[in-house]
């Protein structure tokens, strides 16, 4: 500190009274008397900001500030100590007093050294290094401003430092300043010029003190902004993955991470969807540092999908599938957060899974069934990363149309089966037309299990109506066992006896012979009564649920037609004998 007599030091204590009386006298606090602030404290040097401003430190304040009466914001810095921060509550006309003890920080500081004198400056002005916020204080200018056989040295380490100078809210200096190793480097804070000497002491000093003051000197050494360490833990991840960012700084009073402000010391996760650098900036009086981590992001997807079994069958009659097999597709996706199938089967679980598929042929005409469906999966990440896969299943079997049930009514002969032969009276060539309608209803049975046949059987008018109803009884037993006996179920069958109830109309009859592709013989076209009575020996069969009857054209071509056609009863023999 310079020597400076008692004159000067109360002319410029009234001057900062004055400054501040003056500036107190705001509007605001027009109407109120300004208080005063009284600090208590050993540390002389020790800088005192008040809502922002630089005040000055507590050897030319004498300790005491008249502020309006309010809150104010109180932050006292001297380097090498914890700064010192509260709310202080100034009354009107009154005086506030507060005792202040600061709690000394860090430890000497080793070099090497370079030093910066500041001349010019106003007096009790702070002195700023690298920051322009109290927090970057290191001094005032009183404390650096001379060389001589009592220094005032601000001793840094070599390289590029911007300094600032304030007083009250006032910007009175600021520059880059150069400093080399065993260099002094001279501000002239009015000329804005820079020079510089050499600095013995500098080669000398291995370290020195944060603060120490003394008489008439001060020795103020900045510590340097450091980061220990910088570093991403894993630094190459997988897409969707994240990394643990971890710093350490020292003596900075401002730490950023990709510009948000962080602690001086901490770590952080990350989930970067590229490549990307990190960068850590630190700042302090002693400096602004930076360093670059990098984390490496795989966004490469691998994607794999099969299909088990690869072929399935289908087989379809009419409208109605008869068989249609499946397979189950089995994807899974690495370093993906997102898939999805198509063939209308959309998102599906991005990792891994299986879906049960059952594809129908594009083939809509009957025949052979011979196609391919291809399934294709996409997997996606936010990365940018794209994965496909394919799987390819086969589709065989046919398209066949609904199986032909050939269903023609049975004649009888007259009288067949009797009550003596119950088993007579089906000759060959209506097992023949029997026979047919069992190979198409066993077929038909595939497309529908559920049908049946139903069996309405009749007789002429000849005899009773009970014994009519008897023998039309008989009639469809006979038929049904045949049936039964060729291979159908017999559930599958039901029966109804009309008797003569229900004939057919000689009209019918008539219509009917005029559209049966097997005209009937001369003889049979001119009795029309045998004809209707012929007609009305017959077992009709019908296609249930379909609701479909058998054609009652007569068999006038079959060679035992004869026989079926005769009005008297034929003999058993001739009956035996057309079976």
């Amino acid at each position: 500190m310079p020597m400076r007599t008692r004159s000067i030091a109360i002319v410029a204590a009234v001057l900062a009274v004055a400054l501040i009386a003056g500036v107190a006298a705001t509007p605001a606090f027009a109407q109120q008397k300004p208080g005063k602030l009284k600090i208590n404290l050993k540390i002389l040097q020790a800088y005192i900001f008040i809502d922002v401003r630089a005040m000055g430190d507590l050897v030319w304040s004498g300790h005491d500030w008249k502020l309006p009466a309010g809150d104010h914001q109180l932050s006292i810095y001297n380097y090498g100590y914890k700064p010192y921060h509260r709310t202080v509550t100034i009354e009107s006309g009154k005086k506030l007093t507060i005792d202040v003890t600061l709690e000394p920080i860090g430890g000497d500081v080793s070099g090497p050294f370079g030093r910066i004198q500041i001349e010019g400056a106003p007096n009790n002005s702070a002195v700023l290094l690298n920051g322009k916020t109290p927090d970057y204080h290191v001094g005032h200018s009183d404390e650096f401003n001379h060389n001589w056989v009592w220094k005032q040295e601000l001793f840094v380490r070599p390289g590029n430092h911007l300094v600032t100078i304030v007083k009250d809210r006032n910007e009175i200096w600021s520059g880059e300043v150069s400093v080399a190793e065993n260099q002094r480097t001279i501000i002239n804070v009015k000329s804005g010029q820079q020079a510089e000497d050499d600095c013995e002491r500098c080669r000398t000093l291995t370290s020195a003190p944060r603060f120490k003051a003394g008489l008439a000197s001060a020795t103020v050494a900045v510590a340097p902004t450091t980061i220990s360490s910088f570093a991403a833990s894993p630094q190459q991840i997988n897409c969707l993955d994240s990394s643990r960012l971890s710093w350490q700084t020292s003596e900075a009073v401002e730490v950023s991470l990709e510009g948000d402000k962080v602690d001086a010391s901490g770590e952080k996760l990350v989930e970067p969807h590229a490549t990307t650098t990190y960068n850590l900036n630190a700042a302090g009086p002693g400096g602004r540092v930076q360093q670059s981590v990098t984390v490496n992001v795989n966004t490469e997807v691998v994607a794999s999908l099969s299909a088990a079994p690869s072929e399935i069958r289908y087989r379809r009659i009419g409208d109605r599938v008869i068989e249609h097999g499946t397979s189950t597709l089995n994807w899974s996706a690495r370093n993906a957060n997102a898939a999805s199938l198509d063939q209308g089967i959309g998102a599906v679980n991005a990792t891994s899974g299986s879906r049960s598929v059952q594809p129908a042929p594009k083939q809509t005409a009957t025949g052979p069934v011979s196609e391919s469906v291809t399934y294709n999966l996409t997997a996606t990440n936010p990365c940018g990363g794209r994965g496909t896969a394919s799987a390819s299943l086969r589709i065989t079997g046919s398209i066949e149309p609904v199986p032909e049930v050939v269903l023609a009514s049975v004649f009888f002969p007259t009288d067949y089966p009797d009550r003596n032969n119950p088993s007579l009276g089906l000759v060959a060539s209506q097992k023949r037309a029997l026979g047919l309608l069992v190979d198409g209803f066993k077929k038909y049975l595939e497309y529908d299990a559920n049908a049946k046949l139903h069996l309405e059987a009749y007789a002429d008018e000849r005899r009773s109506t009970e014994y009519n109803r008897e023998l039309s009884g008989r009639r469809a037993a006979i038929v049904k066992q045949y049936l039964v006996d060729a291979g159908l179920a017999a559930d599958q069958i039901t029966s109804q006896a009309f008797g003569e109830e229900q004939p057919l109309e000689q009209s019918a009859v008539e219509a009917l012979e005029s559209q049966n592709p097997n005209a009937a013989p001369a003889n049979r076209a001119r009795n029309k009564r045998g004809d209707w009575l012929a007609h009305n020996r017959r077992v009709d069969i019908v296609l249930r649920p379909t609701g479909t009857r058998s054609l009652r054209y007569y068999p006038h071509n079959a060679a035992d037609s004869d026989i079926l056609w005769q009005v008297p009863k034929p003999s058993k023999g001739k009956v035996e004998q057309a079976q």
